[in-house]
């Protein structure tokens, strides 16, 4: 454990300053965006955890003389942009501040989403409640200002509240407000996943659109989230927004730690040694060509002086959960080779279609894990106006996640035992103990709604589960669709201590040939279809990659399917 405190869990900037804990120094953010004269609105997207909230508070506090209650003035005397110069300084505390952040905007319902958004407008409006009393406002500025401060402004009234605020802090001040706006696109990722995107959608585009195009009483905007979502669905007409995610290098070194912060970072801790582990464990990311390193994991591991994932639990993962369970055979081809460590090509598109998740466009799902902080670019290039990467896992945390996640496709913590009963079963070539558990296992915890509209992909998917933590262990090669012999086996797991098994499976659907096909016929069909899947394996030669890699000890597995039923043949 380090004597070093970063602040964890701090999204207040003031409090950060005040309580005097250890900070990366951050502000000369504030000297590029007064330099950046062209852009009036600016989204910065990166992955949760890298310091979008704390930065944005660090402009409240800068650019407001007052923020929650206190003030602000001495707080920037001895960071960097007290350093770059006067004329930076001359705007510390002369703007009135709109700070908004949607980040708890979030539920299974648009009604309950709904009411925390407007419960979010009045307190954004009492803090500035002292306009009620301001010459500058009229009668009808103050009715209105007070139906938001009592909850009772209606959705159209609602839509336009930021808009409003804007004006009325421009009529009392004489001074054009900043408009601070977090995790904007969390209400639009909560309303897709829970089934009310389309009404969160239109109230989002109707307050964005108010506040943000030609609006003459803003100074200036930025925004922050996770993902750039498509500017057709969310800003359209907004032709003011500059938009800098993880693949631009504008502002990328004030979002995580940079190689040389985290080098004395680990100085005044004492910890130079340890900079291999933390390479390992919480480096990978670049953004915009910057080498960054996870904040949130930092100063976790600085806290608890211990190398582990810190990032995992900051996040449900469902909509990440959902989208690789159903998506395509290829797709998770791909998935398998990125846990084996090898980089894969694909195109992405930074702007951020929810519809396109809907039909499992592969691009869309490598575009959201890429943004989301799941994956890294090692290359990009822009080829026929399409922009192809190079990707692969950033690091140890997140492989372990993936590791994670994949594993609770199949079971939830109440399920392990039954889970690595399985596992343990396959791995030491007891296939009648492994076929009982995996029955049982169909039976209990996986869902019809899993399979989608491709089985096929789901077994694969399943394979990829029960074997998510041998990826990258040094006893065991996973490798499937690889071709081998006369053609392309379906999975393969390879032990390389030669006195334990090598399991070689082939898979094969059944399709009930009448909708009143009794049990028993259903049975005999999975069994003549799983001895079949056998046969192909000696018929094909699929053995012929496992023994040139020595293997010696191999078992064939004929595994014949449909929907939760199946059937397992197999030769030891």
């Amino acid at each position: 454990m380090s004597t070093l405190k970063l602040p964890i869990g701090y999204d207040n900037f003031g409090k950060v300053v005040k309580n005097k804990l250890n900070i990366v120094d951050k502000t000369l953010f504030i000297k590029e965006l007064l330099d950046d004269k062209i852009a009036e609105i600016i989204l910065i997207t990166r992955p949760r955890r890298f310091g979008k909230t704390l930065n944005l508070s660090m402009l409240h506090y800068f650019f407001a003389d007052i923020a929650y209650g206190e003030k602000t003035a001495g707080l920037f005397d001895n960071l960097k942009i007290a350093q770059a110069g006067a004329e930076y300084m001359l705007h510390q505390g002369k703007y009135p501040v709109i700070f908004v952040s949607f980040k708890d905007i979030k539920d299974h319902g648009f009604k309950h989403a709904y009411a925390k958004l407007q419960m979010l407008i009045t307190e954004v409006y009492q803090e500035h409640h002292y306009l009620l009393g301001s010459p500058a406002l009229n009668d009808n500025d103050k009715e209105l200002f007070t139906m938001i401060l009592e909850g009772k402004a209606e959705q159209s009234k609602l839509e336009i509240a930021l808009k409003n605020l804007s004006n009325y802090l421009y009529k009392h001040y004489g001074v054009k407000p900043w408009l601070l706006i977090d995790e904007y696109d969390t209400p639009i990722q909560s309303a897709y996943v829970h089934g009310y995107y389309e009404e969160m959608i239109s109230l989002m585009r109707s307050m964005f659109g108010a506040v943000l195009k030609t609006n003459p009483y803003l100074e200036r905007a930025v925004l922050t989230g996770i993902l750039r979502v498509a500017k057709e669905s969310l800003f359209s007409g907004l032709n003011n927004l500059k938009v800098y995610s993880i693949l631009n290098s504008k502002y990328a070194e004030y979002f995580g730690f940079t190689e040389s912060e985290m080098q004395n970072l680990l100085v005044q801790a004492k910890l130079e040694h340890k900079i291999d582990e933390v390479r390992n464990w919480y480096n990978g990311y670049v953004f915009g060509g910057t080498t960054v390193y996870n904040p949130w994991s930092i100063a976790n591991y600085f806290d608890e002086g211990t190398a582990k994932p810190y990032w995992i639990n900051t996040s449900d993962n469902k909509l990440i959960r959902d989208l690789i369970i159903k998506s395509s055979d290829r797709f998770k081809t791909k998935l398998e080779d990125l846990l084996a460590g090898k980089p894969i090509e694909c195109d992405i598109n930074e702007d951020m279609v929810f519809g396109d998740l809907g039909y499992r466009s592969e691009m869309a799902i490598w575009s959201l894990l890429l943004l989301s902080g799941y994956l890294n670019v090692l290359k990009k290039e822009m080829i026929d106006d399409e922009l192809k990467v190079t990707l692969d896992i950033p690091n140890h945390e997140v492989r372990s996640l993936y590791r994670r996640i994949i594993k609770n496709w199949l079971t939830d913590e109440q399920d392990d035992e039954l889970y690595n009963e399985i596992l343990s079963t396959l791995l030491a070539g007891d296939i009648d103990r492994f076929a009982d558990h995996l029955a049982l296992f169909m039976e209990q915890t996986i869902s019809y709604h899993d399979f989608g509209n491709d089985p096929e992909a789901f077994f694969h998917g399943l394979l990829i589960g029960l074997t998510a933590s041998l990826y990258n262990n040094k006893n065991y090669k996973i490798t499937s669709n690889r071709e081998s012999g006369y053609g392309r086996y379906d999975y393969l797991i390879f032990s390389h201590d030669l006195t334990k098994p090598t399991v070689i499976l082939e898979l094969k659907r059944v399709k009930k040939s009448k909708a009143d096909m009794s049990e028993k016929q259903l049975n005999e069909l999975l069994d003549k279809t799983a001895a079949e899947a056998l046969e192909q394996i000696a018929a094909k030669n699929y053995l012929a990659e496992a023994k040139k890699l020595g293997a010696t000890k191999i078992i064939q597995i004929g595994l014949a399917f449909c929907g939760k039923r199946f059937s397992i043949t197999y030769v030891d």
